[in-house]
């Protein structure tokens, strides 16, 4: 939590200049539609986190999203029947991606930023293929629940994210954590003392996989389904984590940071929107907090490490 502490002050800032152009904004409906919003991006940060720690990026998040959304379309049609098999199609894609990205970039040996670029492209051509541009099918109510249906006054997909959330911290806590970190930080040395790098590495692409399937069946539940659904979030998750103090070199940061991250990104397109800032600028903002961060974060690595890391 103390590495957390600063990006929570900046979100506890941000939030209070938007209460204070917008003064129902600390209201419980108004802060849980907030917390709503944003639940998609935290989820996949928090996916991120697990791969940029370990010392790799994934790039294909976005168009993985893209897919999943406009996969369930096309298989439901709109039919209610089939939703939950669906829903578990959902989940297993993601995660066979990720595997698919963890064993081209660990046991080929290819950077993650191309095996991840090459996936993007290989998923952006594949539903390009499939839809011919304008996707097919509908998603049934059913599916849309839990995007945007809510177990009273709360959201279902606040309770998601609750859930992802608790289990990202204690996988962290946990013994696979601190492998992760290791592997991060020297994966020589982690190797050495007898950490499977290779193995705890793709776990991690998996486990960003996961967090692409879940956030895109929330964001089919109140986005619905489109083409550019899944746009430009994989830069949004990178945004996000490097925002939240996490470094991209692996083996420093908290995913607790990084969740913080992506809610502090929502909360500045917040704010940007609110003054009428047009949202073509957004992109260009996640540019200056990606070099800003980076550049923070390696004037505050000991010399040593810095001359290592570059």
């Amino acid at each position: 939590m103390r590495r957390a502490l600063p990006i929570l002050v900046v979100l506890a800032g941000l939030l209070a200049v938007i209460a204070v152009a917008q003064p129902n904004f600390l209201a419980p409906a108004a802060l849980l539609a907030f917390v709503k919003r944003a639940a998609p991006l935290v989820i996949l940060a928090a996916g991120q986190y697990f791969v940029i720690v370990s010392g790799e990026y994934d790039l294909s998040v976005g168009s993985l999203v893209t897919a999943e959304v406009v996969v369930a379309a096309r298989l439901l049609d709109g039919s209610a029947e089939a939703t939950w098999p669906v829903l578990a199609l959902l989940v297993v894609l993601g995660l066979l991606v990720g595997l698919v990205n963890g064993v081209v970039t660990t046991l080929l040996r290819v950077p993650s930023f191309i095996s991840t670029l090459g996936m993007l492209l290989i998923l952006s051509g594949a539903i390009f293929l499939w839809t011919g541009g304008a996707p097919r099918g509908a998603l049934p109510p059913q599916f849309r629940e839990l995007g945007r249906g809510s177990l009273g006054p709360v959201p279902w997909s606040v309770l998601v994210l609750v859930a992802v959330a608790a289990g990202a911290i204690c996988a962290m806590r946990a013994g696979f954590g601190h492998t992760l970190i290791a592997a991060g930080d020297n994966d020589r040395a982690a190797a050495l003392s007898g950490v499977h790098v290779a193995r705890v590495r793709t776990v991690a692409f998996m486990v960003s996989g996961l967090s692409a399937a879940v956030a895109a069946i929330l964001l089919g539940g109140f986005a619905g389904v489109s083409a550019q659904v899944g746009q430009g979030l994989e830069f949004q998750a990178i945004t996000a984590v490097v925002l939240g103090g996490v470094a991209l070199g692996g083996g420093r940061g908290s995913v607790v940071a990084a969740m913080a991250g992506a809610f502090t990104l929502e909360a500045l397109f917040t704010l940007l929107n609110l003054y009428g800032v047009s949202g073509a600028l957004e992109p260009a903002v996640q540019g200056v907090i990606i070099i800003a961060a980076v550049a923070l974060g390696g004037m505050s690595l000991p010399r040593g490490r810095a001359a290592a890391a570059s």
